[in-house]
Parts: C-alpha cells; structure tokens; sequence
C-alpha cells in the first residue's frame, strides 16, 4: 500500500451522504480535499470537518449538469488545492418511479446529472492529471447499473451508461497513467436510499457511508503499478 498523504482530490457532492464520508475518509490519510454540491452551507459544514483534521479543504458550489459551471468550479478548486491527484464522482441523484409514470423531464435530468454529470467532471479534470503525468479517477455507478429493476428504470439505465462511459475512460487515459475505476455498491444507507425507501438504514445488517469510503481509500493507496478496474460491495446479510 502506499500513502495518500500530501494528495490532492476532488469529491463531488461531497457536502453530505456518501461523498462526505469519502471526503473525511480521505483527509484521514491527509489528503487535502476540494468538495463541490448545490447547497453551500452543507459545504461550509463539512469543510471546517475537514481543516479539522489538518488538511486545506475548500469547496465551489455548482450543479454537475451545467459544463461552464463545471468547467469553472473545477478550475477553481485546483487553484484553491495547488494540483490535483484524484477525483472522486459521487454526485447524483436517485428519481425512482414506474416508466409510465414517470415524467419525460424527470428521466431527461436523472440522465443529465447522473451520467452527464461524470462526463463533464472528468474531461475538465483530465487535462490535469494529464499534465501532472498520473492520477485516479474513482466513478461511483451501482449494482442498478448491471441489473434493471422494476421502478428503477431511469436510475438503473444512468448507471448502466455511466459504467460504460467508465470503462471507456480507462481503456483511453490508461496511457496517460491514469487509473479509472468503476465502483457499482449496492444499496448504502444513504439519504438518497432511505429517503427512497430502498432501506431502512439498520447500522447491524446494511451497507454505511464509512463502510464504502474505507473501501475507496484502499483502492487508492494500491501501489500505482495495480488497478482495481471494477468493483462491487453488497451488504452480507441484509
């Protein structure tokens, strides 16, 4: 294993939930940690969490669906950093509901933030990482993505597309010593999934924020010559 100290990573949506936990899991190995989202006092929050821990931290407040504002809260947050070494995809949200009864515009914005989303991170990240001559790009998909479910379908079919996009990703930047490295957990308990109703969250039997962030700094502190392409992690027992 080798250390994540003195890095630099950027984790979307990482004000709250999952991102938050990977966000703190990483400034544990001292990791300085830029986080973006849509609400900026949960930002602000989780920011002083982390310069808490004795790494910078900073936050930009954008939407993953809208590329100039990516593109420029990106830009920001490795000028406020100095460089960046990983970004971690987190941002996205969870619209479930049957296919008939499901708006067109609600399916539209689900594909839009979930799979758009990851696209436009990664391409202003790339450039980057390029230049430095190495890094880690984590996208976080789902268990959904590899298998539809019934009242699932605009969730499931996002994260179907962004494990393709993923793996498309690796097989064009491994060149550049970039590892891609797409995650597909099955049900956290988020507030995405208890709000949802997917869970009821019971700390004893499902999956934590802190159980998948742990898992993430693993899979980064491999020794850069290995990869972890792709990866799932369920709860045992549920």
């Amino acid at each position: 294993m080798t250390s994540l100290k003195g890095k630099n990573a950027i984790v979307t949506g990482g004000g709250r939930g999952l991102g938050k936990a990977v966000a703190i899991a990483l400034a544990n190995e001292g990791v300085n940690i830029g986080i973006t989202g849509r609400n900026e006092e949960n930002l602000k929050n989780t920011v002083e969490e982390l310069k808490n821990l004795g790494v910078n931290a900073t936050y930009s407040v954008f939407s993953i669906d809208d590329e100039a504002a990516v593109n420029n809260g990106i830009k920001t947050l490795v000028t406020d950093l100095g460089s960046i070494d990983i970004l971690v995809n987190n941002a996205g949200i969870g619209d479930f509901g049957k296919i008939n009864d499901m708006s067109t515009d609600v399916w539209e914005q689900v594909m839009k933030t979930n799979l758009f989303g990851v696209l436009y991170t990664s391409k202003a990240v790339y450039p980057f990482l390029k230049e430095k001559g190495q890094g880690d790009i984590v996208n976080v998909a789902s268990t959904a993505g590899l298998k539809g479910g019934a009242g699932m379908s605009a969730y499931a079919a996002s994260k179907a597309a962004v494990i393709s996009l993923s793996q498309s990703m690796m097989a064009e930047w491994r060149k550049d010593n970039i590892r891609v490295i797409t995650l597909t957990p099955s049900t956290i308990a988020s507030d995405m999934s208890i709000q949802g109703g997917l869970t009821d969250g019971n700390s004893e039997t499902v999956l934590q924020p802190e159980d998948f962030a742990e898992w993430v700094r693993d899979i980064l502190k491999m020794n850069r010559r290995a990869m972890i392409a792709n990866g799932s992690i369920f709860s045992t027992n549920p």
